[in-house]
């Protein structure tokens, strides 16, 4: 050999070699480096500072923890991660971590960085050369540790993808600090204090927006100001998007900028300036998804209520896993969908935040076909019918006293079904919104057959309710689209129905006009369960308007009418009406006979509200028969019962039925306890004629004693008698006025 190191074996050195060749060039050595790698802070920040002092906490433990500090901050796309821990980090780096900040973007939402390229990174910026850095991951994450271990050096992940890209990048040494960003939540990592971000509080949304813009615009419109921030959701990355375009164009209004954002089709392509856009940042998200969740992301923002129960993920991708709600959890990792509540079962509820919701849907307009779309709102709406369906069987104990359409059902697993109709008024009631909606919204594409069957169906709950409003609204947007399909039966259900309707709000002109028309179509279609129905109910008209033989005709061909359609639930009701008329003439056998089979009925099929009702009847009977502390007893266990269920028209009614058996057993100081409470009782769900009523029971209780108070009671009940054709009733308040 040469023996010179610099010149290889077999090589030929040029001539004067030995002598004046200069030394061979150092190996290289590290060196050490304090890195400053964090990009900058953003100048207009909102800082929340108790969230900030939580995160302090959480990294600068020092000597008081045995392993790293580490603190990871999660959130829906546009929350402001980043934007929270670059600021943080800058706040920290000279007090909390004077050798240095490392900070990579992972790029979790895209092609995830290697771990190997960031700790190569990671190594150069801490001055090791890369000559020097080895190929081996193990041995990178080892010099990697080795070089941090006697450092007080804060490193910032950004956008991680998963726990297994964070792992390796853990400084062994506890005086270092990591500070992680995802939108997956990395609940695998030990020991790691958490924080979630959610939208802007309107407060800190209009300081953010003052900061970017100026106070004097966001003052000089502060209408305008705070609805331009409910309308992006309090969204700090879309906030910041109107912002900067305003800050852009001085001379456009804040309620300009309102307006441009109104149209839902459009609005993601208002959030957009420069290189900053809505829809771009959450299709890093969206395109991170597996292909079948990004499927059911898209299926869900079909959806038009507030919240979503997790069955509802089973009947868009039709789906019988015994428990549904497993098929969002990937997009609540992923923080697409929000669990926002736990229902009364123990199952939760989901939200869409609205801007997340507008991309889906345009998403879902782009990527699904039609017959795609249509498949499953049909399977979404049969859910909810479904559902709708068996509470009202657990209601009446059967399919009873309601007409049912064609529409396809789709069945949840039965322990959904089970646990969520386990108190099936209490269900009605939590979803009364959604249902409402699904009424409405199958209309809108002409699913009419789910429309009238659901929102006749949800009559179980207005009525027990006193949700009259809500019964019309459905039952008028259900009429325009059987009416439009040109659906008979389903017209002259929703007819009969609306005809129901009118009768419980005395309103008996309307009330015998819808009823007529509804039973003219049920005999030509040779419907019984139908013509029941009306007859039921015009018999009430007739009872009510003192036309007894006429309403005992009426009852009779409805009971012929249910025994063929098979409804004995239908039979148990009309008896219990027609035994009112039975009283009324001195028929105390006959109304006993018929009170006894109705109450047979009820306890066979366990309908607990109508076993109330005829108890009721009842109670009134024991009053004819002079019975009176019987009467009493009764009526309080009836009241007791309409409490317990939230029956709230029933509990007007034995307020009422109270205050009269207390006249007859002379306590008038009861009787005008529970005159009073019936009148604010039936007031307050809206019934003015069971309010004039109490108030006639009242004016002739206080008589000629309270003058001034019988007139104040009375005024109002004669426009409401008059107004409903109440001829009996308005005849006797004019009497009372004229005694006065």
């Amino acid at each position: 050999g040469t023996g010179d190191p610099a010149v290889a074996p077999g090589a030929h050195p040029a001539p004067g070699a030995g002598q004046d060749s200069p030394a061979a060039p150092a190996e290289p050595q590290p060196h050490d480096a304090r890195p400053q790698q964090l990009p900058a802070a953003a100048s207009d920040f909102v800082a929340d500072e108790a969230q900030i002092a939580d995160l302090e906490k959480a990294l600068t433990g020092g000597r008081e923890r045995k392993a790293v500090g580490l603190a990871v901050i999660t959130g829906m796309p546009g929350t402001g991660k980043s934007t929270l821990a670059v600021n943080l980090a800058h706040r920290l780096a000279e007090t909390g971590f004077p050798d240095g900040q490392l900070y990579c973007d992972l790029r979790g939402t895209g092609t995830p960085a290697t771990t190997a390229e960031v700790l190569g990174r990671f190594l150069r910026a801490l001055g090791i050369p890369g000559q020097l850095i080895p190929d081996s991951l193990d041995e990178r994450a080892e010099m990697y540790r080795t070089r941090l271990a006697s450092r007080r050096l804060l490193v910032v992940l950004d956008d991680a993808a998963s726990e297994s890209q964070v792992q390796p990048l853990l400084p062994g040494s506890r005086d270092c600090a990591v500070l992680v960003t995802s939108r997956a939540r990395l609940t695998a990592l030990p020991g790691a204090h958490r924080v979630e971000l959610d939208v802007l509080d309107e407060e800190r949304a209009l300081k953010l927006l003052s900061r970017i813009i100026g106070e004097e615009r966001v003052e000089g419109e502060a209408a305008s100001a705070e609805a331009l921030v409910r309308t992006v959701g309090r969204l700090p990355l879309a906030l910041r998007i109107v912002a900067a375009r305003l800050a852009a164009r001085p001379h456009w209004t804040l309620a300009s900028m309102v307006d441009r954002l109104a149209n839902e089709r459009h609005r993601l392509d208002e959030l957009a300036h420069g290189e900053m856009t809505m829809r771009a940042s959450l299709s890093l998200t969206y395109n991170g998804l597996a292909p079948e969740d990004r499927g059911l992301l898209r299926l869900l923002s079909m959806a038009r209520t507030p919240t979503l129960p997790g069955w509802l993920a089973g009947a868009l991708l039709e789906d019988d896993r015994p428990v549904p709600s497993d098929l969002l959890e990937p997009l609540v990792d992923m923080q697409m969908l929000d669990v926002v509540g736990v229902e009364r079962t123990g199952g939760y509820r989901y939200q869409f935040h609205e801007i997340i919701r507008v991309y889906a849907r345009e998403q879902l307009a782009s990527q699904d076909a039609p017959e795609v779309r249509r498949d499953a709102l049909v399977r979404m709406a049969g859910g909810w019918m479904y559902l709708a369906q068996e509470a009202h069987r657990k209601v009446y104990g059967g399919d009873f006293t309601v007409l049912h359409g064609d529409a396809p059902r789709w069945a949840p697993p039965p322990s959904c079904t089970s646990d969520l109709l386990a108190d099936p008024l209490a269900w009605f009631d939590a979803e009364q919104g959604a249902l409402c909606g699904m009424v409405e919204h199958a209309a809108d594409e002409g699913l009419h057959d789910v429309s009238w069957n659901l929102a006749t169906t949800l009559v179980t709950l207005f009525e027990v309710r006193g949700h009259y409003d809500l019964w019309e609204q459905t039952h008028v947007r259900a009429l325009a689209a059987v009416r439009k399909a040109g659906n008979l039966r389903g017209t002259a259900a929703v007819r009969a129905s609306l005809g129901s309707l009118y009768m419980s709000r005395n309103e008996f002109d309307m009330a015998r006009q819808a009823l007529s028309s509804a039973l003219d179509v049920f005999q030509a279609l040779d419907e019984p369960q139908g013509e029941a129905l009306c007859r039921r109910d015009m018999a009430l008209i007739a009872r009510t308007n003192g036309e007894d033989d006429t309403a005992l005709g009426l009852y009779e061909r409805s009971l012929a009418d249910f025994d063929r359609a098979g409804d004995v639930v239908g039979r148990a009701i009309v008896l219990t009406q027609s035994a009112h008329i039975r009283m009324r003439r001195g028929e105390t056998d006959v109304a006993q006979a018929q009170l006894d089979e109705a109450l047979e009925i009820y306890d066979g099929v366990g309908y607990l509200g109508g076993r109330a009702r005829t108890l009721r009847r009842v109670g009134q009977l024991l009053l004819e028969r002079g019975e009176l502390d019987l009467a009493v007893l009764t009526f309080t266990e009836v009241l007791e019962l309409c409490r317990d269920s939230g029956d709230m028209i029933g509990e007007g009614h034995l307020l009422r039925d109270l205050g009269q058996a207390f006249v007859l057993m002379g306590r008038p100081d009861r009787a005008r306890y529970f005159f009073d409470r019936a009148v604010a009782a039936r007031e307050h769900i809206m019934d003015f004629g069971g309010g004039a009523l109490a108030r006639l029971d009242l004016a002739r209780l206080l008589g000629e004693e309270e003058p001034g108070r019988s007139r104040e009671l009375l005024a109002p009940a004669v426009e409401v008698f008059t107004s409903r054709g109440m001829k009996r009733e308005l005849a006797e308040t004019r009497r009372l006025l004229g005694a006065f």
